[in-house]
């Protein structure tokens, strides 16, 4: 149930749902994805938040939800600091944790990087507090993800309020810390911490759809009293991206990849079938048949020329880096080829999400609905052509030619 609403709601939190045009009612829940340290985008974005707010994303959400290195952020909101304040943490926390192993390579001898340094730094931060009692500090529901390969299936290191003040989740007792660092340990990256891997791996790279059931079906004990206080048709749920990341693969290029075949598709599906994964979650909370009952807003972004463009321009980059100081000048051989792990462009990311965030603001939507205009992202473009494949799917002779 996590805080109250309603009649009690403290004055500087009604204010902010009157900000955000969040009815007083509502249970309202943080979904953040993952991304590696395009993390640096989203939290540009709950900077904003925050500053229209007025309040910390601690005292506005009821829940956070996150996987991988949205897992890190919910972490670092639950212990109480805000955006700014992680920022500065972050920044630290990921120029440590892609660490190069000595002879690490992702496909020679993974994983590439070491989470030592990051272990070590997160101590220091989190210290060795529990989820329950990070939870209960700041009066906050908590789900973070992860891949637990022993069993086969997604972990939800899920805690939750209960009516009488205690908290109720399977890992409530455990680190925190552990969960930090079980969502981000990424295959070929990272080593797995022991049974754990990367939140990412799983459909929920995007959480927001496992945040909403766990809260309206899973944050009460089986066959207790009472229903959920997170109504099915009572939550505002913000979820926020951290850029899709376009591989730019032309039509002929799948059966002539550069480079070596395998590290081309694996890293082609790594990439891919997560963000298809987020695609669908978007798509049905969007969908007739749920989109009257939720509030939903998504802000997600495109890594391409086109979409760049409509962001409010700036000179403020790396003119030796990125061969322009304009983010208008960045072309697709710098946009299609942000790694989760390149921190070379950490600054870039953090630009774009600057930029990003500046434009929800001029153009009124101060996160106050869904960033989107029929149903489709408005800063995600799309690359089909429908025409082409029309025609060739078309025709016997064109598919009869073609490499089988």
């Amino acid at each position: 149930m996590a805080k109250v609403n309603g009649s009690q709601l403290s004055d500087p939190r009604r204010e902010a749902f009157k900000r955000l045009k969040i009815d007083e009612n509502r249970r309202v829940i943080l979904s953040l994805d993952g991304g590696g340290m395009r993390g640096i985008l989203t939290i540009q974005l709950l900077k904003k938040l925050e500053e229209i707010a007025g309040i910390p994303c601690y005292e506005l959400f009821d829940m956070v939800a996150g996987t991988s290195t949205g897992g890190i952020i919910a972490g670092l909101i639950v212990t109480g600091h805000n955006a700014t304040e992680i920022e500065k943490m972050y920044e630290d926390l990921v120029t440590q944790v892609f660490d190069k192993r000595l002879l690490g390579n992702r496909f020679i001898n993974p994983p590439a990087f070491s989470k030592e340094k990051y272990r070590s730094l997160l101590k220091n931060i989190v210290k060795d507090v529990t989820v329950e009692k990070a939870c209960a500090d700041r009066d906050i529901d908590m789900m973070i993800t992860s891949r637990d390969m022993s069993a086969g299936e997604e972990t939800f290191f899920s805690c939750f309020k209960q009516p009488d003040g205690t908290y109720y989740g399977t890992y409530k007792d455990v680190l925190l810390r552990a969960v930090m660092e079980a969502t981000m340990s990424a295959p070929t990256y990272f080593y797995p911490l022991e049974r754990f891997v990367d939140g990412g791996t799983t459909t929920y790279n995007n959480p927001s759809l496992a945040a909403y059931m766990e809260a309206v079906s899973y944050s009460r004990p089986r066959n207790s009293p009472g229903k959920s206080d997170y109504a099915l048709d009572g939550i505002t749920l913000f979820s926020f991206g951290t850029g899709i990341s376009r591989e730019f693969i032309k039509p002929d290029e799948p059966t002539k990849p550069h480079g070596v075949d395998i590290v081309f598709w694996l890293n082609w599906l790594m990439t891919v079938t997560g963000q298809d994964a987020s695609a669908m979650q978007v798509d049905i909370f969007r969908s007739p048949m749920i989109c009257q009952v939720i509030n939903f807003r998504r802000f997600q972004i495109s890594l391409d020329p086109k979409t760049i463009q409509r962001l409010p321009n700036t000179n403020t980059l790396d003119k030796h880096k990125y061969r322009s100081e304009w983010l208008h000048d960045l072309g697709e051989d710098i946009l299609g080829n942000i790694d989760m792990a390149d921190v070379t462009k950490f600054d870039l990311m953090k630009t774009i999400g600057e930029q990003m965030a500046a434009y929800i603001v001029q153009n009124g939507n101060n996160f106050t609905e869904d960033l989107a205009e029929n149903n489709r992202d408005l800063l995600v473009t799309t690359f089909g052509d429908i025409t082409r494949i029309q025609k060739q799917l078309s025709a016997a002779t064109w598919l009869d030619a073609y490499k089988a």
